[in-house]
């Protein structure tokens, strides 16, 4: 069986978001998708997957809601179930920046269709900057592009900020993984004195999807939150693994450094964390593994 994932994202006021939350659970508990999906008064955002069935209802569902009828949705398909448990969750921002008065409501960038995105950042006026985090950049980006080397989108302001002298080009470029990043960079940008702003529509999985491989100015794979840790030209699943400790994109041969253990460390957060974490992904993996020998799923603590 493979699985129908559809990542979503709208932006639009949801003055009543609070109350969608039960609904929405609801639905997506009776048509049996997994994945997580996010509100907030500025829209909704997030993942699903399960059979196509189950998916298209759920989509229909947020349809019905005027204010979602143009919901953005980018399909793939995963070969095994890519998330354990479904979550509706309320929060302050649908993709956090932590900056007030950034919405995209009210003032947002130029949307590039992926048919025109090449001419767009081949155009020597055009400055083209990633506004993923580092470990995503790390696995693949548009060539030529700027890694901003965040860590997370909070970071992205800061990064413009100290940056401001370098971006001199009369047009910025922006592209994030589905379109929702660069959308809330693109106001960002406009609102601090940048007046020619683009941003990829539908983000990378879109152009991946739509543009052809041998004229792609992609390079490499793309990260993407779930199970399938990655995916290539025609959104095909990747060979990367996760380390289950960081969330971030590991090889088999990052997988044979003595900093790895599996569902415990790697090399990228061996350091970052105290013992006492490792103890805790050590047991945490552990009872994993009891719960597959016993032929169950281990879905850990549910969510608040």
């Amino acid at each position: 069986m493979r699985y129908h994932v559809a990542a979503l994202y709208k932006f639009t006021s949801l003055l009543d978001y609070v109350k969608l939350r039960a609904p929405l659970q609801d639905m997506c508990d009776l048509m049996g998708t997994k994945g997580t999906l996010l509100l907030a008064q500025e829209g909704l955002n997030g993942t699903i997957a399960g059979p196509k069935d189950a998916v298209d209802t759920v989509i229909s569902f947020l349809r019905a809601d005027p204010r979602l009828d143009d919901l953005d949705v980018k399909f793939s398909s995963a070969t095994e179930m890519p998330f354990y448990r479904m979550k509706v969750r309320l929060k302050r921002e649908i993709v956090t920046m932590g900056v007030e008065g950034v919405d995209p409501n009210k003032t947002v960038g130029t949307y590039v269709d992926p048919s025109d995105w090449n001419a767009l950042i081949s155009d020597p006026d055009t400055i083209l900057i990633d506004t993923r985090n580092d470990y995503e950049v790390g696995i693949g980006t548009f060539k030529g592009a700027v890694n901003p080397e965040t860590n997370t989108f909070r970071e992205f302001p800061a990064w413009v900020e100290a940056n401001r002298d370098n971006i001199t080009k009369p047009k910025v470029a922006m592209f994030c993984t589905g379109g929702i990043r660069c959308e809330k960079a693109s106001s960002f940008m406009l609102e601090n004195g940048f007046d020619d702003v683009y941003h990829l529509k539908g983000g990378i999985l879109k152009y991946l999807e739509t543009q052809a491989e041998d004229t792609s100015l992609w390079e490499g794979d793309c990260f993407v939150f779930d199970q399938r840790v990655a995916v290539s030209h025609g959104l095909a699943e990747s060979e990367y693994d996760q380390c289950f400790a960081c969330r971030r994109p590991i090889t088999e041969a990052d997988k044979a450094r003595t900093e790895y253990e599996k569902g415990v460390s790697c090399h990228h957060c061996y350091d970052e964390m105290t013992s006492d974490q490792k103890a805790a992904f050590a047991e945490r993996q552990k009872q994993i593994s009891l719960a597959r020998s016993r032929g169950e799923a281990h879905i850990g603590r549910k969510a608040e």
